[in-house]
């Protein structure tokens, strides 16, 4: 019987109690990305677009910035070797970009990868150069061997000398380093 009562006085009395609040979750914090973030997107972007060589100059502007961190530029700097030795057609230029990342940041976690490429990249130097040295490539063939190894200027003196239509991509980077277009008139041959 009193255990009854207990229930029924449980049930019937009335106790105030506080509403129950839900705090909503926290809205997900919308970090704005870094400048150095936006201006890697940038780099992919133009590599995307196919403009490698003004990739190439936007990390070279980033890896000279003041402000920028030492993690900063050193992504920078390996980015602009993988993309000097891929689309960016300088394997020296890898090769000089990879001794500086190998040199200011020893430590780095990407340094062993750095070392490997840039033994890579020494071996297919050596090799292009053997195949210029041995001779009897013809005009073509050694203007794209040149322009592989980042040497622009002779790529295109063989170019022009021999009136060589290569295929649209040299094209395209000709006319993106500047290689195509005399500096005093600002004009050159044309190509489609």
């Amino acid at each position: 019987v009193s255990v009854l009562a207990l229930t029924a006085a449980c049930a019937s009395s009335t106790v105030d109690t506080a509403p129950v609040v839900v705090d909503a979750p926290p809205a997900a914090e919308s970090a704005e990305p870094s400048v150095f973030d936006l201006a890697m997107g940038t780099v992919d972007q133009l590599v995307e677009a196919g403009n490698e060589q003004a990739a190439i100059l936007r990390l070279e502007q980033l890896i000279g910035k003041q402000d920028a961190t030492d993690d900063e530029k050193a992504a920078a700097l390996y980015r602009m070797a993988e993309l000097k030795l891929g689309d960016g057609n300088q394997v020296w230029g890898g090769i000089s970009a990879l001794d500086e990342f190998l040199e200011t940041y020893p430590g780095h976690p990407d340094a062993a990868e750095a070392s490997e490429l840039r033994d890579y990249a020494r071996g297919e130097a050596t090799s292009l150069n053997g195949k210029i040295a041995m001779g009897g490539v013809s005009p073509m063939e050694e203007f794209k061997l040149r322009f592989r190894l980042g040497e622009h200027q002779e790529a295109a003196d063989i170019m022009l000398a021999n009136a060589l239509t290569p295929e649209n991509a040299y094209i395209l980077d000709m006319y993106q380093i500047g290689y195509l277009c005399d500096s005093a008139e600002l004009t050159g041959p044309m190509y489609d």
